[in-house]
């Protein structure tokens, strides 16, 4: 259980039916008109785009299991995001809290429990460990159903699916896709691909709620395969406010132990 709380804490992903409260029946803004078959790869973006996620606050409260080849676990998380500057999430198992985690955009923070320790660091070192890029903007993104990397800054190959418009590109040896609902061009999968280091990063979205301040993913999964392993990662969002006052507390515990992934 070395650092299984750790990759909960710091990705958060899940696909469950929807459970989230609150729901509105405000609807996307509009979509850009063109014939679907024509549609660039420009014009899925700024439609993706269109849809809204204006919050300065988000508090999520949810259950997650994580998996791998070795163990599973099931325990309740609460998430709470500054947007653009904090994201703290809590782990909590029989309502005891087993870790913590605060996030920013310089570094990540965390402990956990039944070990004793703790980890300060930038991303550099996390983003070897998982086998994807990290930084603050693709977490917080992750979580709220957005890409990962901001789509106008890269020309993408679009394809129309049955299902899905497809955006692709590679770069530097590494290839990532994303694929897209028809009707509103919400997000439902993302996929980062490294054939040479023998690593995949997939994240799928199974449903949508719209509330009034944004449009979120009622839960998410992740998939990551290394050479060392696969792990499965699911959250469900139970219940989510937003623009809230939020408190941001967090501090190790005394006698725990600093540790360092290498």
């Amino acid at each position: 259980m070395k650092y299984w709380y750790f990759i909960v804490l710091v990705v958060f992903f899940a696909s469950c039916k929807s459970k989230a409260v609150i729901v509105d029946t405000n609807s996307a803004k509009p979509i850009v008109t063109a014939n679907e078959n024509e549609l660039t790869s420009q014009k899925v973006i700024e439609n993706h785009y269109n849809n809204k996620s204006n919050f300065s606050t988000l508090y999520i409260r949810s259950s997650a299991k994580y998996r791998d080849e070795n163990q599973s676990q099931n325990v309740s998380a609460e998430i709470k995001i500054k947007k653009g500057e904090k994201i703290l999430v809590s782990i909590r198992f029989l309502g005891i809290t087993m870790a913590k985690a605060l996030i920013t955009p310089n570094e990540v923070k965390y402990y956990e429990k039944i070990n004793g320790t703790y980890f300060e660091g930038d991303y550099a070192s996390l983003s070897e460990w998982l086998g994807t890029d990290l930084d603050f903007n693709k977490i917080q993104n992750m979580l709220v159903g957005q890409p990962i990397d901001d789509l106008t800054k890269q020309q993408y190959m679009s394809e129309l699916t049955d299902k899905f418009y497809k955006l692709n590109a590679v770069q530097d040896k590494t290839e990532k896709t994303f694929f897209f609902e028809l009707k509103n061009y919400l997000l439902k999968k993302q996929e980062v691909n490294q054939p040479e280091k023998e690593r995949m990063f997939a994240v799928n979205y199974s449903d949508f709620q719209t509330f009034t301040s944004a449009i979120l993913p009622a839960g998410l999964f992740i998939n990551a395969v290394q050479k060392k392993g696969k792990t499965e990662i699911s959250i469900d969002y139970n219940s989510v406010t937003f623009n809230e006052e939020l408190s941001f507390p967090y501090s190790v515990p005394d006698g725990y132990d600093r540790i360092f992934i290498n």
